[in-house]
């Protein structure tokens, strides 16, 4: 089969390679009809994540139809599925509290030092990112192997498009939880960093939720125009004073909650994030995270801070001081996609929730590489590329 492979920093490639196979009885194989670039895929691009290996099938994006089942799975040959990035067991500790992306069992024993003694615990397996995440083949490819598919994948109806339901396997959940960890209430001034396809949903969830106002900050001004449109206020931070606007923008007494869309590669020119940049090129493995300094410093007294953009390392600098005497909540970590897909599928069946507007750009399998470069490289244009294998160039 084709499937699009990492081979290094900005070297991805679309390779032939072993079609998968049923390994285990919860096992289920799945043909990919749609399948997108997540900005989380740009970090194994810029080869910040570490334990990527060259050949790996990158991609956690996917949906497509059941061709193949193991014994124990409950799927059947040709339902269309959505499969969430996250790879849980459905039985563990964590599992049992719906904290899925905490699974214990998804990743592999043998794969679970490295992130142990990074994080203190191992991480849950995830698709196509990385073998600290269990190894595991991702879906920009022809066809994958789903575990546990007696459990986390969605069955669709047939009436709703890929395009509509597509985003439930990792960006649409990952923006809800973004807004639900800020616990938004009717009266709240909420603030996202970054319009990317995380903080637009983010946005767009934060509304649905009853925010007073939304504010988003960005500095492409396409982007900023999608939040626009979503009902948010905007600020453009390459040409504002961001804290000084917030403050305006809040009356005077900060933001109630702050949204972090934006991760370990943040853009900016303070002297921090300018070193983080040159520690992340030699290798120490220090995360940009001058967004959400920012963020913290930004938000009221006794405030929230959420967290769905995604670090994997270290940083320095941090304003901890400012944590602490402001009396603040943080909250992040991966999205447990299980919990919240059968309610996000009703908000899209009923029109709550639009999940097509960030589409961009729509790419057969084979050009998966240039997708790579073009959402990489010009951002303001490419917002969301959605791939589909079998589709003429």
């Amino acid at each position: 089969m084709k499937a699009l492979t990492w081979h290094g920093k900005h070297d991805v490639r679309v390779d032939t390679v072993d079609d998968p196979e049923i390994v285990n009885s919860r096992d289920a194989i799945i043909k990919v009809t749609s399948t997108a670039i997540c900005g989380s895929d740009l970090h194994l691009y810029d080869g910040v994540i570490p334990m990527v290996q060259s050949g790996d099938i990158l991609g956690h994006e996917f949906m497509g139809e059941v061709v193949e089942t193991g014994a124990n799975s409950t799927l059947k040959k040709g339902q269309r599925v959505v499969v969430p990035f996250t790879i849980s067991c459905g039985g563990c500790f964590h599992c049992n509290i719906k904290q899925y992306s905490c699974c214990e069992n998804s990743n592999p024993a043998e794969k679970q030092d490295a992130s142990a003694t990074l994080y203190g615990h191992p991480m849950a397996g995830l698709f196509g990112y990385s073998h600290l995440t269990g190894g595991y083949s991702g879906g920009q490819a022809e066809y994958v192997r789903v575990p546990y598919s007696d459990f986390g994948p969605i069955v669709v109806p047939d009436h709703l498009d890929d395009e509509k339901v597509l985003f439930l396997s990792d960006i649409l959940p990952t923006g809800w939880m973004g807004a639900e960890n800020a616990e938004i209430n009717p009266d709240d001034t909420v603030a996202v960093w970054g319009c990317g396809p995380v903080g637009l949903f983010a946005i767009q969830s934060a509304i649905v939720m009853g925010a007073s106002k939304v504010i988003a900050i960005d500095h492409y001004p396409h982007r900023l125009e999608l939040a626009k449109k979503l009902g948010a206020d905007t600020i453009n931070f390459r040409e504002t004073d961001v804290r000084e606007a917030l403050m305006e923008m809040s009356g005077g007494i900060g933001v109630d909650a702050v949204i972090d869309a934006v991760g370990m590669e943040a853009h900016g020119f303070a002297y921090d994030n300018m070193m983080d940049m040159v520690k992340q090129t030699v290798g120490i493995g220090a995360d940009r995270a001058s967004a959400l300094k920012q963020a913290i410093l930004a938000v009221r007294p006794g405030g929230r801070v959420s967290i769905p953009g995604v670090y994997g390392g270290m940083t320095d600098k941090w304003p901890l001081g400012a944590m602490m005497e402001k009396g603040l909540q943080l909250r992040g970590g991966q999205t447990h996609v299980q919990r919240y897909t059968k309610d996000l599928l009703d908000k899209i069946e009923d029109g709550t929730l639009d999940t097509t507007f960030l589409i961009s750009h729509r790419l057969p399998l084979t050009q998966a590489a240039d997708g790579y470069k073009n959402f990489h490289d010009n951002q303001n244009e490419w917002t969301k590329v959605v791939l589909k294998p079998g589709m003429e160039a």
